[in-house]
C-alpha cells in the first residue's frame, strides 16, 4: 500500500508526497492534491492566443518517457474560481536512475505551470536527499531554468527540456562531493546562516530567529562542520521553519514554512547559489 505523507494545509499550498523513496504517484493522488493538473480548458481570462496544453497531458507523454511523479504541490487560489486553474508544481525522478544515488542525493526535475496564466511552463533542476523529505532546488552560474510558454508545441518541448535540466541536476549533484571537502570555521558557519536568514527575512522588519538556531541539526547525519552539512541544516530550518522567538508583545512564536511555490522555489535556488558562493571564496587561494 502506498504510504503518503500529507503535509499540513497552509495558507500557500496543498502538498503531497511519496515517502518511500521511489514510489510513483496516481492520478487520483494527483488530483487530491492539485486540481489543476487536470484542468479540462483555461481560465476565462485566457485569450484566443494562449496555447492550452493540460498539465496532465504532459504528465502523460513525462511517463511514456521514464518520468515517475513522486511529489505535488499546488497554490492556493486567492481570487475566487481560479481553484481549478492555479499554479502547480510536478516533481519527477527519471527511471533510468533507479536508485543510484548522487552524494546521498538523487536528481529530480520540477515542472511548474498555471492555467490562469500566473505561469508558463518552467523547468527546475532538482535534488532529493534520502535522509529526509525536503527537496532542493539548484542552481548554478551555467543554467537557470528552462521556460516554455503557452505557444507552440509545448508537449515535445517540455520534454526535450525535461531530459536536459535531469542532466544538469546530476551535474550540480556532483558538487556535493566538492561541498564536503570544504570546511567551514564556526565563525564561517555563522556568517553564512546570517546570510541565508536575510534571504528568508528579506524586507521584513527584524529577523525573528539566530544563526545558531538554524544551525542546529534536525538529524545526526547533517552534524559535520563541511559545507554541505551546513548548507542541510540551514536550508531545511528556513525552509520548514519552527524555530522559537518572542514576538514584539512577547508572545512565544514559531517561525512559519516556505509554503507558497514561488517563495519556496526562490528560497531553495538562492541558499545553493549562497553555497556556491561560500565554497569559491573558501577555494579562491
Amino acid at each position: 500500500m502506498l504510504n503518503l505523507h500529507n503535509f499540513t494545509r497552509g495558507a500557500a499550498l496543498n502538498d503531497y508526497v511519496a515517502r518511500r523513496e521511489f514510489t510513483a504517484l496516481s492520478d487520483d493522488q494527483i488530483r487530491a492534491a492539485a486540481p489543476s493538473v487536470f484542468a479540462e480548458a483555461a481560465h476565462e481570462s485566457r485569450s484566443g492566443r494562449y496555447a492550452y496544453i493540460p498539465t496532465v497531458r504532459v504528465l502523460e507523454a513525462m511517463r511514456k518517457e521514464g518520468f515517475v511523479p513522486v511529489k505535488v504541490s499546488q497554490s492556493l487560489a486567492r481570487i475566487e474560481g481560479r481553484k481549478d486553474f492555479t499554479k502547480h508544481m510536478l516533481t519527477f525522478r527519471h527511471a533510468s536512475l533507479g536508485v543510484a544515488r548522487v552524494g546521498d542525493s538523487i536528481p529530480q526535475v520540477c515542472l511548474v505551470n498555471s492555467h490562469d496564466g500566473s505561469s508558463s511552463y518552467k523547468l527546475f533542476a532538482g535534488m532529493h536527499r534520502f535522509v529526509c523529505s525536503n527537496g532542493l532546488l539548484v542552481c548554478d552560474g551555467e543554467f537557470d531554468s528552462i521556460s516554455v510558454p503557452h505557444t507552440g508545441n509545448i508537449r515535445d518541448r517540455v520534454i526535450e527540456g525535461s531530459f536536459t535540466v535531469i542532466d544538469e541536476a546530476r551535474k550540480a549533484g556532483e558538487r556535493v562531493a566538492d561541498w564536503q571537502a570544504v570546511h567551514l570555521t564556526p565563525p564561517e558557519q555563522e556568517i553564512f546562516a546570517n546570510a541565508a536568514l536575510q534571504l528568508r527575512f528579506e524586507g521584513a522588519e527584524r529577523i525573528p530567529t539566530t544563526a545558531a538556531a538554524v544551525l542546529q541539526p534536525r538529524r545526526r547525519e547533517d552534524a559535520g562542520v563541511d559545507l554541505w552539512s551546513t548548507f542541510n541544516r540551514v536550508q531545511e530550518n528556513v525552509v520548514k521553519g519552527g524555530q522559537r522567538y518572542r514576538g514584539a508583545n512577547g508572545r512565544r512564536m514559531t517561525t512559519r514554512a516556505v509554503k507558497g511555490i514561488d517563495g519556496n522555489t526562490t528560497l531553495n535556488r538562492a541558499l545553493w547559489r549562497l553555497a556556491d558562493e561560500m565554497k569559491a571564496l573558501k577555494t579562491a587561494n
